[in-house]
């Protein structure tokens, strides 16, 4: 497809300097796929390479394309590409492995050594289209709302991470209530926790969405938190902690309030290394710690599937501001902000 569209493009190596651009679209090479992004969410990596933190300084190469979270319309094929068609509504696995390492060949894509990711290592979906492969792309049920189908890359992560966990009927503490952490407090919910545990520190705004969306206690970290949840608990702990803030402080209040022989399942990314009291904390307890990483490919997809249209789990409340595509920097403000769930664009206008 010739001609141009409208992206917002990281121009520069500097905090801000994301401009929408007038830029050719792109053509998609034998095994990939053109799609026409109709609805595009903002995610906490894009926040981090639009300030040029010290990660984005490390990793991004500008000018690049930011954005992995959308859903849209399959408009053109790759000559060589027979996995999807022509008018299929998409979403897609941002994370794109090399199917070649040892960890692809074993079943574990999710952590392939060569990972390359959408937005982040070649051009994304902050914008009017976007090429793929084709395997990456996932077909949506025809009845999911473009609003939950854009945040799937999102609550894959909550997804893997309470499935990696053992919820149903157990206490679960989640630390951390960004956009994933909140949708890990609904899903808890709707697979039936014991008691849900969400934990927060300043943003009042995030610990009220946490009890909108069913969690039974809501906590502040810094203050008397190992006593709520022994007095909350009878003195017995939590069974699982699911970490979703990437605060030291948070991972080893976790250690802390997990039962013995619980579970610590860590999505956290923190910003250096830190120090953790491994033989009180984890052997002598015998805790186990697990790592979360993206999404199961493509298991967690499946499971997503069916649970957004169960009919038993309702993320609706995470989505709570709408911008259209030519207002992007508003909509990045007030991500920044933190007085907000999840921040979609809409590509077309009026939509």
């Amino acid at each position: 497809m010739a001609g141009t569209m409208l992206a917002a493009v990281k121009t520069k190596p500097q905090s801000g300097a994301v401009e929408l651009l007038q830029v050719p679209t792109p053509a998609p090479k034998p095994h990939e796929v053109l799609v026409r992004v109709k609805i595009a969410s903002i995610c906490g990596t894009d926040v981090h390479i639009y300030d040029w933190d010290e990660w984005a300084q490390a990793r991004i190469r500008p000018p690049l394309i930011q954005g992995h979270e959308f859903a849209g319309e399959v408009v053109e094929l790759g000559k060589e590409a027979s996995l999807v068609n022509v008018g299929d509504y998409v979403s897609a696995e941002g994370h794109i492995a090399c199917n070649t390492c040892y960890q692809c060949r074993t079943g574990n894509a999710h952590v392939c050594r060569n990972v390359q990711i959408i937005g982040v290592d070649r051009d994304g979906a902050f914008a009017e289209y976007v090429t793929l492969p084709e395997e990456n792309l996932v077909v949506n049920p025809a009845n999911l709302p473009l609003e939950m189908a854009t945040i799937q890359d999102p609550f894959g992560n909550a997804v893997q991470t309470v499935f990696s966990a053992d919820v149903p009927g157990n206490y679960v503490a989640i630390f951390g209530l960004g956009p994933i952490g909140l949708m890990t407090v609904a899903l808890c919910r709707a697979v039936a926790a014991g008691k849900i545990f969400a934990i927060g520190h300043r943003n009042e705004y995030r610990l009220k969405m946490a009890e909108k969306l069913g969690a039974d206690y809501v906590l502040r970290s810094d203050a008397g938190l190992p006593e709520a949840i022994d007095r909350e608990t009878e003195g017995r702990g939590v069974d699982h902690v699911l970490e979703m803030s990437g605060s030291p402080e948070a991972f080893n209040l976790g250690l802390k309030i997990v039962r013995p022989a619980g579970g610590v399942h860590v999505l956290g990314i923190y910003p250096e290394p830190f120090s953790v009291d491994v033989s009180s904390d984890i052997v002598t307890k015998g805790v186990s710690v697990h790592g979360i990483h993206g999404r199961l490919m493509y298991e967690t997809w499946y499971r997503m599937a069916g649970l957004l249209t169960s009919g038993r789990l309702d993320l609706a409340p995470i989505i709570t501001h709408r911008f259209a595509f030519k207002d992007f920097p508003e909509a990045m403000e007030v991500m920044k902000s933190g007085r907000a769930g999840k921040v979609v664009l809409y590509m077309e206008e009026g939509a």
